[in-house]
């Protein structure tokens, strides 16, 4: 029981602090919502963050370790969406709270959390270039690191067989996996670089972003997760809006789940540190 609570409220303490650091350096930098000036506003729009990077950035750390409570075979489709569905209502709630007074509330929204472009198609015909050299980076960033962990601790330091969400999702209707590409591009982009980012910085919403993918449960894909955030943040500061950095991100895990995993799954039978290898470079 002890450590069942520790697992429990230990994630909700970091959340909290997490919440009040953003809060802390959203006012530092002069960009509280003037709804914010109410003080009851305030504190519901940190609980509402602090609920979220409960939920969605440091539960998966009170996780680690643990079996998965169910079968993935089991798990309904639509239970891959609840996540970014709660990433939604966070923000809408918090720019209701900061921002519901405001006149032209779509355009304000759209300022605040980076969706105002001026040439919305170039934008997206930069993110798609910049996409396809995120992934070749990461590509080689993780097999960078695959050699040299095998060379300094052996084969058997090295992931034999990819996380099991992952042939679980490639295994799911094409349908599917295009929405959860374009669920994650468009829903973790707005969420992490359109609100995090200018508020808190890229450091903190980088390691928020990459806390976020601990479920994988295997520390090495970690090094890739860090590698295309700091790419989208980049990217994102670069332009000044989130329409690129949404069109790599969709585009990358796109090219994961519906060409690049797949077929490494018909083509390899995990036998060694070539296949870890391989496994490691996919994802």
């Amino acid at each position: 029981m002890p450590e069942q609570a520790l697992r429990l409220l230990g994630p909700a303490f970091l959340a909290a602090f997490g919440a009040l650091a953003v809060d802390r350096l959203c006012a530092a930098r002069g960009l509280l919502p003037p709804g914010f000036a109410q003080p009851w506003r305030r504190i519901g729009g940190g609980l509402v963050l602090a609920g979220i990077l409960w939920i969605g950035v440091f539960l998966p750390l009170g996780q680690l370790g643990l079996e998965p409570a169910e079968e993935l075979s089991q798990v309904p489709v639509w239970q891959l969406f609840v996540l970014h569905m709660l990433l939604v209502a966070t923000l809408l709630v918090w720019f209701a709270l900061g921002f519901g007074d405001q006149a032209q509330p779509g355009r304000v929204f759209a300022r605040q959390f980076g969706f105002a472009a001026e040439r919305l198609p170039s934008e997206l015909g930069l993110g798609v270039v910049l996409g396809l050299a995120a992934w070749v980076a990461t590509l080689l960033a993780l097999l960078a690191t695959a050699l040299a962990i095998y060379l300094v601790a052996g084969e058997d330091a090295l992931p034999q067989e990819p996380p099991a969400l992952v042939p679980w999702i490639a295994g799911l209707p094409v349908a599917v996996r295009v929405l959860i590409s374009l669920s994650a591009g468009v829903v973790e982009e707005t969420f992490f670089r359109g609100f995090l980012q200018p508020r808190a910085g890229i450091a903190l919403s980088t390691f928020f972003f990459v806390l976020a993918h601990l479920s994988y449960g295997q520390p090495i894909m970690l090094v890739g997760i860090t590698l295309l955030s700091l790419i989208y943040a980049f990217l994102t500061k670069w332009r000044q809006t989130i329409w690129p950095a949404i069109t790599a991100h969709a585009l990358f895990d796109a090219v994961q789940l519906l060409v690049v995993v797949p077929a490494a799954l018909r083509m390899i039978e995990p036998r060694g540190v070539v296949e870890a290898v391989g496994w490691l470079a996919i994802w």
